[in-house]
């Protein structure tokens, strides 16, 4: 991001800079992005006491979102007062003090005793543990809903600026810094408001605040109502950005966090490149007003649709490692590669048979989000009080990892379906490890 900023500020200061290059080199400070943002997102609750991670997590979430807002609107000042090339130099001088800081982090986090993922694995299991989680996919759906029709007055900002009030770029800068202003005023409020309202009723203030901005761009051209429009629209974007960042932070174990905060990136950054684009060409075709208004009834939907898709927070101790697991036993010699069948054997307590077949189907979350790709209950047509669960996990590291990765949570469903078998017959549990072509049996 450091040399891609720079060479924007070069090429913009020498005048060579062409559409294409520009394009080129904001995907690259695009792709820095998307490697970093999910480190960030990870270390931050890392650098304090477990006491204090929900608190770190917001407050995280809350200054990302605050630069968003704050950091155009310092480029808009900086671009009024001089030139695209000095803000992309400023921009890249920025990227020394991070790395300054970096160099010096030294981390804690203990080391696995477990082989190193690959990064396909890695990413085939935040890709399961996200689909595995309703709580998840819900805050993914209303942030995508969100972000998708909520970019539309970032994207037409600088149409409305100069078609409709006929600002230059300095008018446009000082308009950036309302939404500076109004971003600052949201992140101090946000703590109170936290204490008093739920996750849904903060994003339903920021969705219908930016339905109202988007009102009055499309349809008030009186400048100084405009200016606080932004201010408002800094505020809500705020509540809405953060309250969604947070509580999907606050839904994901430790183990898991980078990668599934990278799924919550695509979803937010494609759903504002796709807003953008989709909304644009609307712009384009229909009309700024008839455009801003979609987003504005699109905005006002989101609202409706968290009635059908409401927030499940978690509290932060059930994400803790459950660590008793013991370790499954591997014979000498025993293939290690290849996937593996683990089958458990339950006996139901007498006339709990649907209760047990119950607790397991609500147990198969657990499983798949630890790493099982497939998962199936059996019963027994001629004993139905013999219940066989079987779930395929990846490798033998795979599984290995599973046992690492279950969570209070979990053991807490793994307890409901113990509670559940007949004290007198042992759960058995079975390890199953594929027969590869010409291997001996």
């Amino acid at each position: 991001m450091l040399i891609a900023a720079a060479a924007l500020g070069v090429l913009a200061i020498a005048g060579e800079i062409t559409p294409w290059l520009l394009l080129a080199l904001i995907f690259a400070v695009g792709t820095g992005q998307a490697l970093t943002s999910p480190t960030w997102q990870t270390l931050q609750p890392e650098l304090v006491t477990a006491d204090e991670r929900q608190q770190a997590i917001s407050l995280g979430a809350v200054n990302q979102n605050l630069a968003r807002a704050v950091g155009p609107a310092i480029g808009g000042i900086v671009l009024a007062v001089s030139s695209a090339g000095t803000v992309f130099l400023i921009n890249a001088v920025t990227f020394v003090a991070v790395i300054a800081v970096i160099a010096r982090w030294r981390g804690s986090r203990p080391a696995s005793a477990l082989p190193r993922e690959h990064v396909g694995e890695a990413i085939r299991a935040g890709s399961r543990y996200l689909t595995a989680s309703p709580a998840l996919r819900v805050i993914l759906l209303r942030a995508g809903l969100f972000v998708f029709f909520a970019s539309a007055i970032w994207a037409l900002l600088p149409l409305t600026a100069r078609s409709q009030l006929h600002l230059g770029s300095g008018g446009y800068g000082l308009l950036l810094g309302g939404v500076g202003v109004g971003a600052v005023a949201g992140a101090l409020l946000l703590p109170r408001l936290r204490s008093r309202l739920s996750p849904g009723a903060l994003l339903t203030i920021g969705s219908l605040g930016m339905a109202a901005v988007a009102l009055v761009l499309g349809y008030v051209h009186v400048i100084a109502l405009v200016a606080v429009a932004l201010a408002v629209s800094g505020l809500t974007w705020i509540l809405a950005l953060s309250t969604l960042n947070s509580l999907y932070q606050l839904t994901l174990p430790s183990w898991v966090k980078a990668r599934g905060m990278a799924f919550y990136l695509v979803v937010f950054q494609g759903g504002t490149a796709v807003g953008s684009a989709v909304l644009g060409l609307a712009a384009q075709h229909a009309g700024l007003s008839p455009t801003l208004l979609i987003a504005a009834v699109g905005l006002a939907i989101g609202p409706l649709v968290g009635l059908r898709y409401r927030f499940r927070p978690i509290p932060p101790q059930e994400f803790l490692p459950s660590g008793d697991w013991p370790q499954p036993h591997l014979a000498a010699g025993s293939p290690a590669g290849g996937p593996v069948l683990v089958t458990a054997e339950y006996r139901a307590l007498p006339a709990r048979e649907a209760d047990l077949v119950a607790a397991l189907r609500e147990a198969r979350f657990s499983r798949r989000r630890t790493g099982a790709s497939s998962w199936r209950v059996w019963q027994d047509s001629s004993d139905p009080s013999r219940i066989l669960e079987q779930f395929v996990v990846a490798s033998w590291a795979e599984h290995l990892r599973q046992h690492a990765r279950v969570t209070q949570r979990d053991q807490a469903r793994l307890d409901k379906v113990r509670a559940l078998t007949a004290p007198d017959s042992p759960t058995t549990v079975t390890h199953w490890l594929a027969v590869q072509p010409g291997q001996p049996g």
